[in-house]
C-alpha cells in the first residue's frame, strides 16, 4: 500500500538536476510542482536569477518543463506566463488527472517523463498513479500553507513505514546518479 508513494530519486533541489543527468536516464521533460518544489508557497512571484537560468539550461538542452499544480488558475498564471512555462492548474495531485493532461501535451513515452516535488503523498504518488517516474525534493523553506501540513504529518507516517522497509532512501543526494 504505501509503495505508492516511494519515490524514483531523492534531490536537495529541482535546481540540482541538470540536462546531462536527465539525459543520461532519458527523459525529456519535467514536470513540476510549485509551491516549495520550484518557489516558496508564500512568495507568489519569485522570479529570482536561480529559476530563470534552471529553465534557460532547461530550454537549451529542449528538455520540456510543465508545472503541474493543486493551485489555482490566477496563482499559476502570474508565476508561469512571465517566465513562458506551460501549467496545469488544480492538476487534481494525487489523483493524477493533471499529470495525464501534461503527458497528453507533451506526446512523449512515460519513461522520457519525470515530476518533481516536495510531497509524497501528493506529487510523488501522482507520479506513481500515472506511471512516470519521480523525483523528492526537500521543501523550500520549512512552512506551508494550513492544507499542506494537514500532508505533512500524514507524510511522516508514510516516511516512516518506508523508512523501516527500505523503500526510501536516507540520503539526499545533488545528482540523480551518486
Amino acid at each position: 500500500m504505501f509503495e505508492r508513494f516511494k519515490p524514483t530519486w531523492m534531490l536537495n533541489s529541482i535546481y540540482s538536476l541538470t540536462p546531462a543527468d536527465l539525459k543520461r536516464h532519458g527523459i525529456k521533460a519535467i514536470l513540476t510542482d510549485l509551491d516549495n518544489t520550484l518557489i516558496a508557497w508564500n512568495q507568489p512571484q519569485a522570479h529570482n536569477d536561480q529559476i530563470k537560468k534552471w529553465l534557460v539550461m532547461m530550454n537549451e538542452a529542449d528538455i520540456s518543463v510543465i508545472i503541474v499544480s493543486n493551485n489555482n488558475h490566477r496563482r499559476l498564471q502570474k508565476f508561469a506566463q512571465p517566465l513562458g512555462i506551460n501549467f496545469i492548474a488544480r492538476a487534481g495531485k494525487p489523483f493524477g488527472f493533471g499529470v495525464k493532461r501534461a503527458k497528453k501535451q507533451l506526446n512523449l513515452t512515460d519513461d522520457q517523463i519525470v515530476l518533481v516535488g516536495d510531497q509524497l503523498l501528493t506529487d510523488i504518488a501522482a507520479a506513481n498513479r500515472t506511471n512516470i517516474r519521480s523525483i523528492l525534493v526537500k521543501p523550500l523553506v520549512d512552512s506551508d500553507a494550513w492544507n499542506t501540513k494537514i500532508n505533512r504529518l500524514l507524510e511522516k507516517v508514510v516516511s516512516h513505514y518506508l523508512l523501516k522497509h527500505n523503500l526510501l532512501g536516507d540520503e539526499w543526494r545533488n545528482k540523480l546518479d551518486g
